[in-house]
């Protein structure tokens, strides 16, 4: 007699108590999503969690060696010579425009 949709939906609750399985959830943009359909396709991975499980395995893998790989990238931001002369500019001009308001020089060292 074949099972009923209530008893395959107990077996697979009690094995997953049993496993400790727990689940994740990730929420991603457009970016993140098409970063990981790439390396599904590059690998030939059909499933989201395999990929994942299996990236989160391999970097465990590489251990201490792999903390570069999950360093957020940071902008660094340099302004040129053309912008800080333009902002100087017009800062001068603000403060020409609201009389009281002077240019306090930092002390030199």
């Amino acid at each position: 007699m074949a099972k009923t949709v209530q008893e395959r939906s107990a077996k697979t609750a009690r094995k997953r108590v049993a496993l400790a399985e727990e689940e994740l959830r990730l929420r991603v943009r457009p970016g993140t999503r098409q970063a990981l359909a790439d390396l599904m396709e590059w690998s030939g991975i059909t499933e989201q969690g395999e990929a994942m499980t299996l990236m989160i395995h391999h970097l465990h893998a590489l251990g201490t060696k792999a903390t570069f790989l999950l360093e957020p990238p940071r902008h660094e931001f340099q302004i040129s010579e053309n912008v800080a002369r333009e902002f100087r500019n017009k800062s001068l001009l603000a403060i020409q425009k609201d009389p009281g308001d002077e240019i306090v020089s930092p002390p030199t060292l």
